[in-house]
């Protein structure tokens, strides 16, 4: 394929994987909304942050209006909830024999899937830490699990293709069989990323924080009951173990997986969520709804309550529409659902 890879979202996501791409040489087009950020991207280049590597890449980029052509390869790499609209814009500039990739958080390969067909569908699970510092610039804060599979479990000469080019960016990524295990994965250690961004502390005193473990425990579980309904064994990753958050386990390894998220969250220069500075920086609507929501509502068609998930949602829209603060006070409004 001589096109260039699209990117639908120069954020932190697409962003890096955009830089890193024309560094390597690979023809590359970003498309994002922020004007700012499109030329700078475009003009002086997009600088990339942080102690993993520091530098500079000039990566064209266009916003969608200004967007021509077609392309075989689409990645897409918005939060979650603009997926249905990112979709939209898309699809007119996705070739007849071309696929999208998901580069993002939650289940948005179903949404993709019924939008193009699920075999113009490709997933990703990307747990690298990055934040959208500003037009132009992206902080990597630190290297994480990448993993890539098509939907249907196949593996195909495509999927080995995207799997060669994120291997450019993060060279240990994985290619699986079983992305929806991943993931799932994703969704219960999600769910306690959401949690921590109920108050303004950072991840690592969130799952070091005794008072806190038992709320943070219990969404992981609501969520890995929800997986195993779904018929999905979950993969551990990065101090995430779901195999101590099944409805059979005990504390103590659920424990110990909150004290090795603790840990692997203290080494990254990424101390907070994307979904804290969603609230309390850049003062705009989380993913809760797409990443916390849809997995309420799939648990409740199985016939499985989720009290934590359903009160994390509401905590979410009260802070997100100024009726709570960011605090531990509003973080324990999760514990007393224990009670």
């Amino acid at each position: 394929m001589d096109d260039p890879v699209l990117i639908w979202g120069a954020g932190a996501i697409g962003g890096i994987l955009g830089a890193y791409w024309a560094r390597a040489g690979v023809p590359v087009l970003m498309v994002d909304i922020v004007p700012d950020h499109v030329a700078a991207c475009s003009g002086e280049g997009l600088m990339i942050q942080g102690p993993v590597e520091e530098f500079q890449q000039v990566v064209p980029c266009v916003t969608p209006d200004e967007l021509t052509g077609t392309y075989s390869r689409i990645v897409l790499a918005v939060k979650a909830h603009a997926t249905q609209g990112a979709l939209a814009q898309l699809t007119p500039h996705l070739a007849a024999d071309g696929y999208v990739l998901s580069a993002q958080n939650g289940l948005n390969e179903r949404v993709i899937a019924q939008h193009v067909g699920a075999d113009r569908t490709i997933g990703a699970f990307v747990n690298y830490g990055a934040d959208w510092i500003g037009p132009g610039r992206i902080l990597f804060g630190n290297r994480a699990a990448v993993v890539i599979g098509e939907i249907d479990g196949e593996i195909r000469a495509r999927t080995q293709a995207m799997h060669r080019l994120l291997q450019i960016f993060e060279p240990e990524a994985v290619l699986t069989q079983d992305i929806w295990a991943y993931l799932w994965g994703k969704l219960g250690y999600g769910a306690m990323l959401f949690a921590t961004a109920l108050s303004a502390d950072s991840m690592t005193e969130n799952f070091a924080d005794p008072a806190r473990g038992p709320a943070l425990i219990g969404l992981a579980r609501e969520v890995m009951k929800t997986a195993r309904a779904e018929g999905v064994d979950p993969k551990a990753f990065n101090g995430f173990e779901p195999s101590a958050f099944m409805p059979d386990a005990g504390d103590v390894p659920a424990l110990q997986s909150l004290t090795d998220l603790a840990v692997f969250n203290s080494k990254t220069a990424k101390t907070h969520t994307g979904i804290y500075r969603d609230l309390a920086v850049r003062k705009r609507k989380t993913e809760v709804d797409p990443q916390v929501g849809v997995v309420a509502q799939i648990a409740a068609r199985h016939g499985i309550d989720t009290p934590l998930l359903r009160r994390l949602v509401a905590l979410i829209h009260d802070i997100e529409n100024g009726h709570r603060d960011m605090s531990a006070d509003t973080f324990h409004e999760l514990t007393k659902v224990l009670v």
